[in-house]
């Protein structure tokens, strides 16, 4: 066995040519082993081990720079610079992150989960590279998914003004997450048809020089084909073909299923029992799509749009082809998404944007500067923002209340359960006043409160669920079954808690709290997001000028990683004994 035995590039370039194949076998082996047991990016990563391979036979980092785009394919390349371990002992698994980490090697250069970003950061590598009067070389690998994002554009664009010496490895399997969108798709399938010969060549138009290879799991082949671009002194472009999922037949199948997969059996590929098909939303994915489908049939104007990641609103390949045109995926491109959406809704329609918060953060511009500044009415549901959605760093979503409560007009819904969350979805769809955004519960999976109180309005006014007295708890969106808890072991105590579903997660209903404050000594707010400009601290300064005690539970700002939920909870005192303990200590204080 080679791979136990790599523990940094330079094992990799003393293997004899002959070695090559077997040593990706073995690394395509540890790829599918690993994330069968704990989950992950399967199919990207086994599209580049052979492209990875020869990467680290060329050029020699951390010397040379190579940035992996998205790091969704960068398993291999970890396993080469001396984390193959936890790849191979299931005892070391959590020791590796699923995205570039320079925390974890010298030879990752950016933490970074996010996609097309890749060309610009090397932009700046090789323009200090020169400025510094140093020599070497520097690699983006971008995927050809990532192309469809505007600052893929961006970074290619500049570096034809730059002119230095940069070397761009288009990754082209054929797919986004899901089937690629864009223009740019059917010149990349002309270069493939051509082998690279098509004058519909996107990258020389745009002034970049250009080759192709149409084998990329030929390790020997890329071997040459990088080893004549390095030294390069001007922006080249290598557009290598892979597949998607290559070495494992259910992947090679199926590759938007097996983009990110959950844990399975290697035999069979059939999802381990106990193991979500999707994240902690895929129930509110399901009734999403379901209720969008029916809207559909009965308002022309209903349109759903997503950016690359349709499994999240529950359109899957038949109920995408059952919609017709009047679902549209835009590819990685989240600002056009919104500004899309705004041009939509300005002209009649009625969309609504299924979007993950971490991957909505990209597209805070034009969520001020179109949607919000213009006023159309426009739906957004902002998936996973939660401490209990995707905990790696890069991938944060809970930092979306501060976001999106600095948007004038907008009005950003937290519901508590399925049912409410399908009423304010179908309220949102027919209201007038502007745009409005839905934080889709995700904390304890689904909830079904079918008593709750529909509004006819949700722009304002919150539902009192207890009336009690001393202590009220304002528990939002998915933490109000963590609200109900709270308010049991009150009770306990001999104390009556008034429990509140605010309903909205950036506006106060300053007249309940006027009412609240006078009768009660404690108010308590509780919140799945960070505390620092969050729901809890715009209800605490519309309390400031009474006497009533506020306390405030959220998450911190601050990066954390790979974290389990209940224990970031428990450190932010977010448990039902911290909070009733601390709530009765202001009591008594």
């Amino acid at each position: 066995m080679y791979l136990e035995h790599v523990n940094s590039p330079e094992d990799v370039r003393a293997l004899p040519a002959s070695a090559l194949p077997t040593l990706a076998d073995e690394v395509r082996a540890a790829i599918i082993e690993r994330t069968s047991a704990i989950g992950g990016h399967t199919g990207s990563n086994l599209a580049t081990v052979e492209l990875t391979i020869a990467l680290h036979r060329v050029f020699e980092t951390p010397h040379d720079k190579i940035v992996f785009d998205v790091s969704h394919q960068s398993y291999a390349h970890k396993m080469l610079t001396g984390r193959a371990a936890a790849f191979l002992d299931p005892a070391r698994y959590a020791e590796a992150s699923g995205f570039s980490n320079p925390g974890e090697s010298e030879h990752d250069l950016f933490s970074m989960g996010h996609t097309s970003t890749s060309i610009s950061l090397a932009c700046g590598l090789a323009s200090a590279r020169d400025l510094a009067g140093e020599t070497y070389d520097v690699v983006a690998v971008i995927g050809d998914g990532s192309l469809s994002g505007g600052l893929a554009f961006e970074g290619l664009d500049n570096a034809v003004e730059l002119g230095s010496g940069l070397i761009i490895v288009v990754n082209d399997n054929e797919w986004s997450i899901a089937p690629n969108r864009g223009g740019i798709y059917r010149s990349l399938a002309d270069l493939r048809a051509t082998q690279g010969a098509s004058e519909h060549n996107v990258f020389r138009a745009l002034g970049l020089d250009y080759r192709y290879l149409e084998d990329g799991h030929d390790v020997a082949a890329l071997e040459v084909a990088l080893s004549e671009l390095r030294g390069t002194d001007h922006p080249v472009v290598l557009h290598v073909h892979t597949e998607k999922g290559h070495g494992y037949a259910p992947a090679a199948a199926n590759p938007e299923g097996w983009h990110h997969a959950v844990p399975f059996d290697v035999a069979t590929g059939a999802v381990r029992p106990g193991a979500a098909a999707h994240p902690a939303d895929e129930n509110y994915a399901n009734v999403t799509g379901a209720l969008l489908a029916d809207w559909m049939q009965t308002d022309p104007r209903v349109v759903a749009v997503n950016a690359a990641t349709p499994y999240i609103m529950g359109f899957s390949p038949e109920l995408r082809e059952r919609a017709g045109r009047r679902f549209v995926d835009v590819g990685i491109a989240e600002e056009h998404a919104v500004s899309y959406v705004t041009g939509l809704a300005r002209a009649g329609a009625r969309p609504v944007l299924g979007i993950y918060a971490t991957f909505l953060q990209r597209a805070y511009d034009q969520l001020w500067h179109d949607l919000c500044l213009n006023g159309v009415p426009a739906t957004i549901l902002v998936f996973g923002a939660s401490a209990f959605g995707t905990t790696d760093v890069t991938h944060l979503g809970f930092f979306d209340i501060p976001m999106l409560g600095s948007m004038p007009g907008l009005t950003y819904l937290a519901p508590t359960c399925i049912e409410e969350y399908l009423d304010m979805l179908s309220w949102s769809i027919e209201h007038e006043g502007g745009p409005v955004a839905i934080r889709v519960p995700v904390a304890g999976g689904v909830t079904s409160r079918p008593e709750f109180a529909r509004s006819d309005d949700y722009t304002h006014g919150w539902e009192v669920l207890r009336k009690g007295s001393q202590i009220a708890l304002l528990a939002l969106g998915d933490f109000l079954p963590l609200g109900e808890k709270i308010a049991d072991a009150l009770a306990v105590n001999d104390v009556s808690a008034t429990l509140v579903n605010p309903r909205l997660a950036t506006t106060p209903d300053k007249d309940l709290l006027g009412r609240l404050a006078a009768d009660h000594r404690v108010i308590v707010t509780l919140e799945d997001g960070i505390l620092d400009g969050g729901f809890g601290e715009r209800c605490a300064r519309a309390l400031a000028a009474g006497d009533v005690r506020t306390l405030c539970y959220g998450l911190p700002r601050a990066f954390v990683d790979r974290y389990d939920p209940a224990e970031l909870l428990a450190r932010c005192g977010i448990t039902v004994e911290g909070v009733a303990g601390d709530a009765l200590g202001a009591l008594g204080a």
